[in-house]
């Protein structure tokens, strides 16, 4: 049997009026908040990073049933949203299935067609794509 596994692009929603209006010190603390609580949802079953800006990545190296997945994607969103007293933060993520190996180059372009699909379907939510879509 293949093996597989799930490889995310999670980016915070309007983060550059985040800065212009609350200053730099809150947006580093979204990202501190964003990155704390990947780590809490997926930090045993693989690696979370900070690829640039207010962009992150999730390599879930083990096989996830896509309703798991869904279920921590779900919790991840609803905690991010309470981080921060009155303040909004939500996050558009785009997911991959993936089989070991895999081609590098088109998991990085699918996972980021999912992710400006979460965007274009307003932000706030999550796109997941199976090996067999």
């Amino acid at each position: 049997m293949d093996r597989t596994g799930w490889f995310l692009f999670v980016d915070a929603d309007y983060f550059k009026e985040i800065n212009d209006t609350f200053g730099h010190s809150v947006g580093d603390t979204v990202l501190k908040e964003i990155a704390q609580k990947l780590q809490c949802v997926f930090g045993e079953h693989g690696k979370v990073g900070r690829i640039g800006g207010d962009e992150f990545a999730v390599l879930i190296d083990a096989p996830m049933p896509k309703q798991e997945l869904g279920q921590r994607l779900e919790r991840f969103l609803k905690d991010v949203s309470e981080a921060i007293p009155d303040q909004k933060i939500s996050c558009s993520i785009g997911a991959c299935e993936f089989t070991f190996p895999q081609n590098v180059k088109y998991l990085l372009k699918e996972t980021d067609r999912m992710l400006y699909k979460a965007k274009e379907r307003g932000r706030a939510c999550f796109v997941i794509k199976t090996k067999q879509e």
